[in-house]
């Protein structure tokens, strides 16, 4: 991968940056993400960010390389501590867990003023983004989901807005499995759910096997009731 050759999963990032805006890359690693979507457009800016000095260095060191540092800032920062409210359009978070990018973004919330998309990859518990978006007024646009080198992602699309009816019907189903992917269950998704299931499974079996308690009871519960939602998708699909 480099700053024209991206990961698939970052391609999918790179297609919900529009044009003439300004955007920030949390957790930016080596800043091929700004990079690549610099050099395809130069309308566009960027703010690189990074809290570990190595990964820092590195995307430092790739701006320069490129030429991109009339366009490109790259920062040393925990978060959105790397920006100012009111200074991007933007923002792209990738290659983390759900609940590290829900933080990220809890914890960063004054600096949400001004930003009008944000573009989520979490690698695993993208239900935890889900729950935060609605609980904080933005409205999920769209979602993907992807196999690449045998790990699946998810690509989650936030604007701002609020609308409760989108989660009337099928809430918590909604949350867990992405309403845009459970009414297109790709391969991916399938893949996805059927190993998530297996791992419910094997919890439960676990569970059965220890000296039951009210604790074990209700989690065996909760388990079998989200296993219940997806199967329901997956065999209608």
């Amino acid at each position: 991968m480099n700053e024209r050759q991206l990961s698939e999963r970052l391609i999918r990032v790179a297609q919900y940056v529009p044009a003439n805006v300004k955007v920030a890359d949390i957790g930016s690693d080596h800043a091929y993400l700004p990079c690549f979507l610099c050099l395809r457009d130069n309308s566009i800016t960027a703010i690189a960010g990074e809290v570990n000095e190595g990964p820092y260095q590195s995307a430092v060191n790739q701006v320069k390389r490129v030429g991109l540092t009339e366009q490109i800032s790259v920062r040393k920062g925990n978060g959105l501590e790397v920006i100012e409210a009111g200074e991007v359009d933007v923002i792209t978070i990738a290659g983390m867990g759900g609940g590290l990018i829900t933080s990220i973004l809890e914890e960063g919330k004054p600096k949400l003023s001004g930003v009008s998309k944000l573009i989520l990859q979490p690698n695993v518990s993208a239900d935890h983004i889900r729950r935060w978006l609605l609980s904080n007024e933005w409205l999920l646009v769209s979602e993907e989901i992807l196999e690449e080198d045998e790990k699946i992602y998810e690509v989650l699309v936030a604007e701002r807005g609020s609308d409760n009816s989108f989660y009337e019907e099928d809430r918590e189903r909604k949350l867990l499995l992405g309403p845009f992917l459970m009414n297109n269950p790709n391969q991916s998704f399938r893949k996805k759910w059927l190993a998530e299931i297996r791992n419910w499974e094997r919890i439960i079996k676990k569970l059965q096997e220890a000296t039951p308690n009210e604790a074990s009871l209700e989690k065996k519960k909760q388990l079998q009731i989200k296993i219940d939602m997806v199967e329901e998708v997956l065999l209608r699909g």
